[in-house]
């Protein structure tokens, strides 16, 4: 019998004595490539000229799916389509470090090691024009995007956005011109992390998917993130073995008219060739039966399991009764107005802070910009994209380590991003704290903020089964991947997240997480250099 996830979490917590006793050099001759290369399959190549949305980056990130329509009539077109999968998973920057080419992609992920594929699966898409006499037209078809050639691999033609539809059973897929699936290759990640890998799975494809949103927003396309859904069928039409490589979430971008009926049989199976990732792939079993034990077999099972969420709170805590400090963001008209497609350029993964303070202002700015929820199909109240009166987040609660901001007294704090403000735990310098909480790293130590992401795992396990631990992973994951889009707006501002003591976090934000446990920590600061 597959494991659960807790028990999962609990066998991959970190702690001092796991990770002193646990730590083992790295076989950089069985390194696995970070692309997934097919060997006999045609490709589309795509846009080679984009115009990419100029809405500022603190706009796109905030900005809701508009109430589950479409704010376009028109489809997208290959240019969008472009647009959508450089910005998320494209490379965005070549650096060489001792003779070595590095690739850096759109989006942060664990190790550099870019697990995380993106899938296309659309009906035709019919450009409206040409733009410098090249055709923008895409064939209804089932595409993989390869990073490497700026192009999709063409794994089926036809339009099969039926499969998706039927495997959902969720209106904002069925309607959708294309929708984009996130997998994600165990043995790319697991090279390093071993068995966390599952955890990672969602941490880089929320950070992916935070991307993919933002530009999809500010291309004014209605676009969410569907977490239920039958897995197998999904496996089966992109050609995946779970065992090896697994759907996490559908995307479905834009509405128009509804996607065909699949015939009952399903679709024909495909094992298409690809080049080994390594010389010697191993396998981690622990990683497969945790994905497993979380899975659903139809499309009704995963109507089911989104619709009858419990209201109520899942997995969060209270406010108390300690002090309140507002945030004071800057309004619309004098923000930042660095676009999205330039901020997303300019992201990187800050490898050391200075410990100069930086301006509550701006901190208050991103966390009111990038802290307001996710469009998930998961929400209490069993209705796409959620409610007004719902809180901004439904599973995760965001606590913050305060050691370096103007005007704001260094310690330990609840943040409530439906109130917009903080509310005063503790009291003190814990830079110390900082640095030993976030795996005795030092950049947790110069860090001017650390924001923890915490849940009540067996809370929100009770409730949603343990598919419930990807939902809570992903919302923590989606909402640091906005905190990384907000923060690099800011010229002067860096950011990064960082593995951390499980247990030793829960510990130092109690009595209020007491039960709650640490799914993402995200750092911000003033970067040196």
């Amino acid at each position: 019998m597959p494991i659960g996830a807790l028990e999962y979490h609990d066998r991959t917590k970190h702690s001092p004595r796991s990770v002193r006793e646990g730590s083992h050099g790295l076989d950089f001759d069985n390194e696995p490539t970070p692309y997934k290369e097919y060997t006999n399959l045609a490709a589309r190549p795509l846009a080679n000229r984009i115009r990419p949305p100029q809405q500022p980056a603190l706009a796109a990130i905030a900005e809701p799916t508009p109430d589950g329509g479409s704010a376009r009539d028109d489809p997208p077109d290959l240019g969008p389509v472009t647009t959508l999968c450089y910005d998320a998973a494209g490379i965005t920057t070549e650096l060489t470090r001792r003779g070595r080419s590095l690739l850096f992609r759109a989006a942060a992920t664990t190790g550099a090691l870019y697990h995380v594929d993106l899938y296309v699966v659309c009906g035709d898409l019919e450009s409206s024009g040409e733009a410098a006499g090249e055709a923008l037209d895409l064939e209804a078809g089932v595409y993989h995007f390869d990073p490497r050639t700026l192009s999709l691999d063409v794994l089926r033609d036809g339009d099969y956005r039926g499969v998706l539809a039927t495997a959902s059973e969720h209106g904002g897929v069925a309607d959708a011109p294309l929708s984009f699936v996130a997998t994600s290759t165990w043995w790319r990640n697991a090279w390093k992390y071993g068995n966390r890998t599952f955890r990672h799975a969602f941490w880089d494809s929320g950070t992916t998917l935070a991307n993919l949103l933002a530009v999809a927003h500010a291309l004014e396309y209605r676009a969410e993130v569907v977490t239920g859904f039958a897995d197998r069928p999904v496996a089966e039409l992109l050609g995946v073995d779970p065992a090896r490589e697994a759907p996490l979430e559908i995307v479905p971008i834009g509405a128009g008219d509804a996607a065909p009926e699949v015939e009952s049989t399903g679709v024909d199976p495909i094992d298409p060739d690809t080049a080994a990732l390594s010389p010697d792939e191993k396998d981690f079993p622990v990683i497969g039966e945790a994905w497993s034990a979380g899975e659903l077999e139809t499309g009704s099972a995963a109507e089911a399991w989104r619709t009858e969420t419990p209201r109520g709170p899942l997995g969060t805590r209270e406010p108390g009764d300690g002090e309140r400090i507002a945030l004071e963001p800057v309004d619309h008209e004098t923000a930042s107005r660095r676009p999205i497609h330039e901020t997303i350029r300019r992201r990187g993964s800050c490898r050391e802070y200075e410990r100069d303070p930086i301006s509550f202002r701006k901190l208050s700015t991103v966390l009111d910009r990038a802290v307001r929820g996710v469009p998930m199909d998961v929400r209490r109240d069993g209705e796409r994209g959620g409610s007004a009166d719902e809180p901004p987040l439904s599973f995760v609660d965001p606590y913050l380590l305060v050691t370096g901001v103007e005007g704001l007294e260094s310690g330990s704090y609840h943040y409530h991003p439906g109130a917009g403000d903080l509310e005063r735990l503790r009291t003190g310098d814990f830079r110390a704290e900082a640095g030993h909480l976030a795996l005795d790293q030092r950049l947790g130590a110069d860090a001017a903020v650390c924001v923890y992401f915490l849940t009540d795992v067996g809370e929100v396990v009770d409730a949603l089964g343990d598919r419930g631990y990807r939902v809570a992973q992903l919302e923590a994951a989606l909402t640091a991947g906005r905190l990384y889009l907000g923060t690099y707006a800011h010229r002067d501002l860096g950011g990064t997240g960082l593995t951390f003591y499980d247990d030793v976090v829960s510990n130092f934000f109690a009595p209020r997480a007491a039960g709650q446990t640490p799914m993402f920590l995200y750092t911000m600061g003033r970067p040196n250099g």
